[in-house]
């Protein structure tokens, strides 16, 4: 049978795919051994792909909402609704008007990371909410503060380090997260064969924790309080040399006067980590010959996430580990701008240009937070959000207080959403446009080579052709962005001119730009690619760094190695003072909010969630091989909490918080330490209305609807998903 090569869209790790086809049909998967980056590696979610592509539940035509029911439509009436519809809310309300919501999966696709922007520019709405305030935004707000690029995150240099101390992430079953590694698992091990340490710092004994050479079951959302004391101690005990950085970095004595009271004896306490493993932990640290330290979803999605992920940095700097092989390092993509050639100041990263209506929260990155999108359809007045745009999202399960949320959706004027399935979110809309399945698109990661681990580049056409019935997922937003701007029935490839011609007339005009003094009518012409997308992808990396070209990744069906990671400071720095600024204003300003926890009492029981490797998040449950086995929606007890609630393995308990109560049966595990419960996100498909009848089998219950959307870390305005307060009792 014929085989064809794809890049994996199921998680961060990017693996490279051998599909093997019957017809049009995916009937095996394996891992690509020649790929040049994740050469074979691949994980359940990888080899599910054929099962996934042909999901029965996956709509193939557009839904259209007519007295009050979806029904199949052709794609030129649904999107002639959406420009009937949309546009003259803009105009009765303001842009403001429209809410755009833009969910995980569009960082896997290229249609996702190539035009949203593009729509975003087109309505001109500032009410904008995406995943990142669920999940990574507390590393955009520090990476922006410190470095000036709210996307300058390092990874950890995996395969040179000598020493890894991982905090608040579980690699093993996430398979990485803004620090792109297929096969994170033999990395690790590669670690330490060769000699390294591993340290993961983690409530719960992971598969990572299992792994490491030492664990530290830290009390969850005090992760800060740990990792300043950790820089306290290499003050302290004269451990701190920052190496070729310390001529590009400011604020050193001033992180010192800043961590003074978090002593590992006033932190142990509130950490529940003794005094004495701190300090061997900054030792450790601070003999190593390159160490590097990551930080994920759990030091995230607490109360000091932003001076978690902060902290994190901090100790990369002063450890002389920052922008260095074996420590963390900045990744460049293929398709990132051409690098400046000389270093200086640059526009810096401000935070709170403005707020959003109903609560003032600030935004971050141009976004407001996902936690504030039930009130700012909910609540009456000027501004209020009368129509959205959902893409690739069901916040309804990945929000705070889903049951408002589902609530606010229902008192839209209008709604879109392009989504490939009829799901808790979408159920909703007025239109649903459902892109095809992954087998009839094309690939390359646009997001994920930002925070890889090895430089490379890799493109898979897509293996299969476009069904009759189906319209290309480039092409769905492409229309999407033409019904919105008034330009309905133009050619969708418009759109794709008009980005070309724009990036093009800024290049040309740049001296460090390819394109520096090139006619843009001509050099257009130039461009390859047999849609629009493609030649904006032979654009971007023409343009970019290495000089590729489109013509030259198909040459090279494996993918092109780039070579490992390199030094790129100071030319990345885009800080108003053109240095790594190691205590920004508004760090500073947030510190004595850290201080309280010092004295804070501790909460008897505080849950966490967690992650599975078969799953990603809450669309992944529809596969029946991943919606299998141990990938099951319980609540982890510790054996002694368990003993002292009167809870028995598998029986139903009764979960509070503020924002409501949940009945989950019960796991009792060692694997969570005492005081701590922990239930996996993503669950809670059991909303009539849907269409996805393997989630509806096994619905499991939603985690965040015990939330009610107060609790935001308020730099990154990102959710409090963890570390939060929760009563637990049997039920009899």
């Amino acid at each position: 049978m014929p085989t064809a090569l794809r890049i994996c869209p199921l998680c961060e790790a990017t693996c490279g795919l051998t599909l093997t086809l019957d017809g049009t049909r995916v009937t095996g998967v394996r891992g690509d051994r020649d790929d040049v980056f994740s050469q074979g590696f691949i994980c359940p979610k990888g080899a599910s792909f054929g099962e996934l592509d042909a999901d029965p539940d996956r709509l193939r035509t557009p839904l259209v909402r007519k007295d009050g029911a979806l029904v199949e439509v052709t794609w030129e009436e649904a999107f002639d609704l959406v420009a009937r519809r949309l546009p003259p809310v803009v105009e009765r309300h303001g842009a403001d008007a429209v809410g755009v919501v833009l969910g995980n999966p569009n960082v896997h696709t290229m249609a996702g990371a190539l035009y949203p922007p593009v729509l975003l520019g087109a309505l001109r709405t500032r009410s904008l909410f995406t995943a990142s305030t669920l999940d990574q935004m507390p590393k955009h707000v520090s990476s922006g503060l410190m470095f000036g690029d709210a996307f300058a995150i390092p990874v950890p240099d995996l395969d040179r380090t000598a020493h890894l101390l991982i905090i608040g992430a579980n690699p093993l079953d996430s398979n990485g997260s803004l620090c792109t590694a297929p096969d994170f698992p033999g990395k690790l091990k590669a670690l330490r064969k060769r000699g390294g340490t591993l340290t993961v710092v983690d409530p719960r004994r992971t598969r990572t924790a299992r792994l490491a050479d030492r664990h530290v079951a830290i009390r969850p959302g005090t992760d800060a309080l740990l990792l300043a004391a950790l820089v306290h101690v290499l003050y302290e005990e004269g451990l701190s040399d920052l190496g070729a950085l310390a001529e590009h970095a400011e604020g050193v004595e001033e992180v010192r006067e800043a961590v003074r009271e978090f002593t590992p004896e006033a932190v142990a306490g509130a950490c529940d980590v003794d005094a004495a493993t701190i300090r061997a932990l900054a030792r450790e640290l601070a003999a190593a010959p390159a160490a590097a330290v990551y930080g994920r979803v759990g030091g995230s999605t607490v109360a000091y996430g932003t001076l978690t992920n902060w902290l994190v940095d901090v100790l990369n700097v002063l450890t002389g580990n920052l922008d260095r092989p074996g420590g963390v390092m900045f990744p460049l993509s293929a398709t990132a701008p051409a690098p400046r050639p000389a270093a200086g100041p640059g526009k810096g990263f401000a935070l709170g240009r403005w707020a959003s209506r109903v609560s003032g929260h600030p935004e971050a990155k141009g976004e407001l937070p996902m936690a504030a999108l039930a009130e700012e359809i909910l609540t009456p007045g000027e501004g209020r959000i009368r129509a959205l745009i959902a893409i690739a999202a069901n916040p309804v399960l990945s929000a705070p207080d889903g049951d408002r949320l589902d609530r606010a959706l229902g008192e839209l004027d209008f709604m879109v959403s392009v989504d490939p399935y009829l799901n808790e979110t979408s159920r909703h809309a007025d239109v649903i446009l459902p892109p095809p399945p992954p087998s009839q698109s094309a690939h390359f990661d646009f997001a994920f080579n930002g925070f890889a681990v090895r430089n490379q580049a890799r493109y898979t056409p897509a293996p299969v052709p476009l069904e009759a019935d189906r319209m290309d997922e480039c092409e769905i937003h492409a229309r999407l962005i033409l019904a919105v701007s008034g330009m309905h029935g133009a050619d969708p490839g418009a759109v794709d001119d008009m980005v070309i011609e724009r990036t093009l007339a800024k290049a040309v005009t740049e001296p460090h730009s390819p394109a520096y003094g090139q006619d843009p009518k001509e050099y257009a012409a130039g461009l390859a690619g047999r849609t629009g997308a493609e030649r904006r992808l032979d654009l971007m990396l023409r343009l970019g760094p290495y000089g590729l070209t489109l013509d030259r990744l198909e040459e090279h069906p494996h993918g092109i190695d780039l070579g490992p990671l390199k030094p790129r400071v100071p030319q990345l720095l885009k800080t108003r003072s053109g240095r790594v600024e190691l205590l920004p204003g508004p760090i500073a300003t947030d510190l004595p909010r850290l201080r309280t926890a010092l004295r804070e009492p501790s909460a008897e029981l505080v849950l966490v969630g967690r992650r599975h490797l078969r799953s990603n998040n809450s669309w992944l449950h529809n596969v029946p091989t991943l919606n299998s086995g141990t990938n099951t929606c319980t609540l982890q007890v510790h054996p002694d909490d368990a003993a002292r609630l009167g809870l028995a393995d598998g029986a139903p308990a009764r979960i509070k918080a503020e924002g409501g109560e949940l009945t989950v049966p019960v796991e009792v595990t060692d694997t969570v330490r005492r005081g701590v419960v922990s239930l996996p996100h993503g669950w809670g498909h059991d909303r009539p209305g849907t269409r996805m009848a393997v989630a509806a089998a096994r619905p499991g219950v939603n985690v965040n609807q015990l939330l009610d959307g107060t609790r935001l870390d308020p730099l990154s305005g990102t959710a409090v998903l963890n570390g939060f307060p929760v009563d637990v009792s049997a039920l009899h």
